[in-house]
């Protein structure tokens, strides 16, 4: 059975079947929706926010941030929102391009200080744009969540990282390559990842967000819980906000990266993503700030090929909702499931995050996700 319990006025129940739709507000009309949808299946909670004329028309949170103590999930909720975190960690890499730091072209190898080198190709240069469009060779059959698995000095097993196929000629999504991004990021800035992140890229947008789960107000954090098909019930992923306090202490600046996760541990409520997101959609700049240039940008949003429609860390896709083409990324982990979309020419955007609902997906999407985010649409937009 769903855990959502409908927190409707009132009115709107008594009125439901007598009232048409139409003499509802929008707020009204995507609330019933909504909630139409958290009844059907399985849902913990959900928080959403739209974006309209590259403004924050609306955001609302349903559902519960935590089962145990029947706590409703509210607007300013902190998650960690999985692979949205990626374009963080590509912005932060754009920055120091346009800085000229770094370069897209850079050999890996040069960058990290130990040889990245597919063992099939071992002539063919691994380069820093590689690893951010995942066209990089690299798996993450050994892990992700330290560079030791790639390290010819710390892993026999180290040749299992790559796959059989030449660097920059595939794409095979890993996220191994941002966490190595997020330590390039280190190594070129000669700041800690979640510093950087927080200084040049959270405090211009005045989002209140980050990496490093110590530095955050532990109480605004939304437990995120895994929902079991076979049990039909929920469980807890206390391990989404373990804050790593001793390996932190011991931190080695430019290898202990992937301790903060650049691929997938950005922690932030919806209303702030929702501005970050507005940033990307005006090409870089959010309130008279510039983040990023209107080349970069372009860069980032600009897919490599027709096949998986990637460019750096944000995708383009005509699959979420009907007739447009949208540009983000999802995300999914520890049974938390998200997706951040915008369409820059249009200048509207949707955001939706769910701390716990059933996996089922359909056209790459989590399908309690897709038709929330198009009753958000059919609501605000359309």
């Amino acid at each position: 059975m769903p855990v959502y319990l409908p927190q409707m006025k009132l009115l709107v129940s008594i009125f439901l079947f007598t009232v048409p739709l139409s003499a509802f507000s929008q707020a009204q009309k995507a609330e019933l929706a909504i909630d139409s949808i958290m009844k059907s299946s399985p849902v913990m909670g959900i928080s959403v926010a739209v974006v309209k004329n590259n403004k924050l028309v609306y955001s609302h949170s349903f559902g519960l941030k935590d089962q145990s103590k029947n706590t409703p999930l509210t607007d300013d909720c902190l998650f960690r929102i999985a692979s949205i975190s990626k374009s963080f960690s590509a912005t932060a890499i754009m920055q120091l391009v346009e800085a000229k730091k770094i370069s897209l072209e850079d050999d890996v190898s040069k960058l990290v200080g130990f040889p990245i080198r597919n063992p099939q190709f071992p002539n063919q240069v691994i380069t820093l744009g590689m690893l951010l469009s995942h066209r990089s060779s690299l798996n993450d059959s050994q892990g992700y969540f330290s560079l030791d698995v790639l390290n010819p000095a710390k892993n026999s097993n180290w040749t299992q990282c790559y796959n059989p196929v030449e660097p920059g000629k595939g794409y095979m999504y890993c996220n191994l390559n941002f966490n190595m991004a997020g330590t390039i990021i280190e190594k070129v800035s000669g700041e800690r990842f979640d510093q950087y992140i927080k200084r040049h890229i959270l405090m211009p947008l005045k989002i209140d967000g980050g990496y490093c789960v110590d530095s955050l107000d532990k109480s605004r954090f939304a437990t995120i819980y895994e929902y079991s098909i076979d049990s039909a019930k929920f469980k807890a992923s206390l391990a989404a906000y373990a804050p790593r306090t001793q390996e932190i202490a011991n931190y080695q600046m430019g290898y202990s990266t992937p301790i903060f996760s650049p691929t997938g541990g950005m922690k932030i409520s919806t209303r702030d993503l929702a501005r970050y997101m507005i940033m990307h959609s005006q090409r870089g700049k959010f309130e008279g700030k510039r983040i990023i240039s209107k080349r970069s940008s372009k860069v980032m949003q600009t897919p490599l090929s027709e096949e998986e429609h990637y460019g750096l860390a944000l995708l383009k896709t005509d699959r979420l909702i009907a007739g447009k083409t949208m540009t983000g990324h999802t995300g999914s982990a520890y049974g938390l499931e998200s997706l951040m979309f915008f369409q820059p020419k249009e200048k509207f955007g949707l955001v939706v995050i769910s701390n716990g609902c059933h996996p089922e997906s359909v056209d790459g999407f989590n399908l309690i996700l897709k038709k929330t985010a198009n009753a958000l649409y059919d609501a605000f937009i359309q």
